[in-house]
């Protein structure tokens, strides 16, 4: 067994960290066992302190976990838009302050002396997914991640498509049919992520008229299932628009699968029923059979990304 990698997964609200072994590509095919991933600890970020106090956090918690351990590269899945080439972060939002421009890889190569691998974190999400989740075995994934925000990534042949400036995947920045006039996090409107995100469909019960106590998506999603009908309304529509924005996606990528993640997509099945209706509602008939799954790689899925593409990298090398 090879040395590990040590994993990476800078987030809004926690980092975690994890020595990954296994995740790579070998012999130019797909890993077929399932990789080891030990000593997973975990931290809250803090996000308003700044991108030192995050790096600190983020090395203080790798240090844990590497231990005495020999690692042979470090891969890290972040928030924000990322130059893979420099590993550095290029555009992102205000829920990790002063994160914009902050050069992750020289900070990580200098403390451990190793290859270091930067990659988005919805990209390593769906890379993870791929891998090993619902994608393993197939040559195409679209991963749609429905949360605080929406995200997305497509895989190809086991690799994340980036974009020329790293910043392909955005779903949630689409015009989506019910958002007109929604304002988007972004700052524009009529987006998908304005109307259909975890914070948008409380703010959309909000405006069909649901109780002011369904403050957040937990207490939303409680009303749902105990059939209050604002809060299934609200779900309804959210549905419908996601599924929509993803049956337009598939007549532009044609994947072999989707998966669906986040914390919307573990809703109960009227969130689901509305993305299936939307998705037929848009999807030609040559891709409106493509299999729209749960996706399974679990909680390491940006974990097993990072160290994949870390993996991939020393053998590219």
């Amino acid at each position: 067994m090879s040395d590990p990698v040590l994993a990476l997964d800078l987030g809004g609200t926690k980092i975690r960290a994890a020595l990954v072994t296994g995740a790579g590509i070998d012999g130019g095919t797909r890993v077929s066992s399932t990789p080891r991933v030990e000593r997973v600890a975990t931290v809250a970020t803090p996000a308003a302190e700044g991108a030192a106090a995050i790096l600190d956090a983020a090395l203080e918690l790798a240090e844990q976990v590497r231990g005495g351990a020999v690692i042979r590269a470090v891969g890290i899945s972040s928030a924000g838009v990322i130059d893979t080439a420099r590993g550095a972060v290029t555009h992102a939002t205000d829920a990790l302050i002063g994160w914009a421009g902050t050069a992750i890889a020289p900070v990580v190569l200098e403390r451990f002396a190793v290859p270091v691998s930067v990659l988005n974190d919805v990209h390593a999400h769906g890379l993870g997914e791929a891998r090993f989740g619902v994608g393993h075995g197939r040559a195409s994934l679209l991963l749609v991640a429905v949360g605080t925000g929406i995200g997305g990534c497509q895989v190809l042949d086991g690799s994340p498509v980036l974009g020329s400036r790293g910043a392909a995947g955005h779903i949630g920045h689409l015009a989506a049919p019910g958002a007109e006039g929604v304002p988007c996090p972004c700052g524009r409107t009529g987006h998908l992520e304005g109307l259909a995100s975890g914070p948008g469909i409380v703010r959309l019960a909000r405006r069909l008229g649901a109780d002011p106590a369904l403050a957040d998506g937990h207490a939303l999603a409680r009303a749902a299932r105990d059939g209050d009908r604002t809060a299934c309304e609200a779900y309804r529509i959210a549905g419908v628009a996601t599924g929509r924005t993803v049956g337009g996606l598939l007549n532009v990528l044609d994947a072999e699968v989707v998966a669906l993640t986040g914390g919307v997509s573990e809703a109960e099945s009227l969130w689901r029923d509305a993305v299936s209706e939307g998705i037929a509602h848009d999807a030609m008939d040559v891709v409106a059979d493509t299999p729209v799954l749960a996706a399974r790689a679990g909680n390491h899925a940006a974990l097993l990304g990072a160290a994949a593409r870390a993996e991939d990298a020393l053998r590219a090398s």
